[in-house]
């Protein structure tokens, strides 16, 4: 991709040729399995030189993405707008529980875990970086919404029950109202991002940086109660607010994200499936893990720390471990169906490796940096990913057309962008 020598690609498509109906590797990983009968090639680029292709009126010009953004604005402002409406219930909700100075040492406290999972997010993201309108979408859905959902709901759950005493009232809302009111107070925001903005919630990576934004948000605004009435309600405010903030603040910062995780796992294998039915489905057996877990972290007693050690621990990094696999899978999947396209004669198979690896993105980053086109360079990037994936769901065999027309202004794009980093 050196400025002076544009790439150029083979005559012919090899898959054309091969007598299977599907390449030996269109399957580099669980996470994008493609049946035979949906396995269709890349579009040819006929073997002209890449840059002929674009017109001169858009030469070395960045294109605008395919799809109107106009459905991440509706969304945004209605998320907004809900938003907006729950904080009447949740601030005056929050300042009867804490008082104006325990809110407000509750608020700035309940900062540091909401960095640590946000900067989680961001690691996680890092590949195929989600909309900031949706990651935004997402936050406020869990810190406002979600919240407001479960003070409009858990009343229900103690009229359905008999309580012989307080302990058991609090025993009862720990353990049974929470687990299934808040995870469905917060995955309700999945499956509405699922079902607006399946453009881009296309995977289970997809799944599990929403759920974990959602999830993050909402235990914000719960550390601003727990945190706040540590404070208001003990004679010794100090000590209290110490142990509430090392319990969820240092041992606990990712629960919520691990609970509500699960759920957007699952709810991302089913969106590569591209159908309604299947996401509702994938909403409703998802909520079971998630109340599951939250189940289990809420029951834990006079047990809590043997119970953390041998549980939550081993829970956590197998969390961890199961989202760097995904990360591998994301690459690998990127990285063939790339392979496709240069097949066809859109990429080169050096210019593959510079898009789909880590240590080629840094390559070509620095590059570009030295020729002052830093900024076109990671426009190309994320496009040529987004390419992969609009080519992941051609292959899933639903609305094909559909995803074929926007695969062809995606390639337009690329050979634009290219331009653009070549100069």
């Amino acid at each position: 991709m050196h400025p002076r020598q544009p790439a150029s690609g083979p005559s012919e498509d090899p898959w054309e040729r091969a007598a299977a109906p599907l390449p030996r590797e269109a399957n580099p990983s669980w996470m994008g399995h493609v049946q035979p009968g949906n396995y269709r090639p890349a579009p040819g680029h006929q073997g002209r030189p890449v840059d002929a292709v674009v017109p001169p009126q858009v030469q070395g010009a960045v294109l605008k993405a395919g799809r109107s953004r106009s459905g991440l604005l509706a969304l945004t402002l209605g998320g907004s707008a809900l938003a907006f409406l729950s904080l009447f219930l949740v601030v005056p909700f929050l300042l009867s529980a804490t008082g104006t100075a325990g809110f407000l040492v509750g608020f700035l406290a309940s900062l540091v875990p909401l960095s640590v999972v946000l900067l989680a997010v961001y690691i996680i993201d890092k590949w195929e970086p989600e909309p900031k309108r949706l990651l935004y979408f997402a936050f406020t859905w869990g810190a406002a919404v979600s919240i407001a959902v479960t003070l409009l709901i858990q009343p229900f759950f103690v009229l359905a029950f008999q309580f012989s005493d307080e302990a058991d009232l609090q025993a009862y809302m720990a353990t049974v109202q929470a687990p299934i009111v808040e995870e469905f107070a917060k995955s309700l925001g999945l499956l509405i991002l699922l079902l607006l903005a399946r453009k881009h919630f296309d995977g289970p990576v997809d799944g599990v940086v929403f759920a974990f934004t959602i999830a993050g948000g909402f235990a914000f605004t719960e550390n601003i109660l727990y945190f706040g009435r540590a404070i208001a309600e003990s004679a010794d405010p100090a000590s209290s607010f110490a142990q509430v903030f090392f319990l969820r603040g240092v041992m606990s910062p990712f629960a919520h994200a691990i609970f509500t995780g699960t759920t957007g796992l699952i709810m991302g294998y089913a969106a590569r499936r591209w159908h309604t039915g299947a996401s509702v489905a994938a909403f409703l057996v998802g909520l079971l893990p998630a109340m599951f877990l939250h189940n289990r972290w809420n029951s834990m007693g006079q047990g809590f720390l043997a119970d953390y050690i041998m549980v939550q621990v081993p829970i956590f990094f197998l969390s961890i471990a199961g989202i760097i696999l995904l990360r591998v899978a994301e690459k690998r999947l990127t990285r063939q169906r790339l392979l496709e396209y240069s097949a066809a004669g859109w990429f080169t198979p050096a210019e593959v490796e510079l898009l789909a690896t880590v240590g080629g993105r840094r390559t070509a980053l620095n590059w570009a940096g030295s020729y002052g086109r830093k900024k076109q360079m990671k426009e190309f990037l994320k496009a040529a990913t987004h390419l992969a994936n609009t080519r992941q769901r051609i292959l899933s065999g639903r609305d094909v057309q559909l995803h074929q027309a926007e695969e062809r202004q995606q390639l337009q794009r690329i050979l634009a962008l290219r331009a653009a980093v070549a100069g």
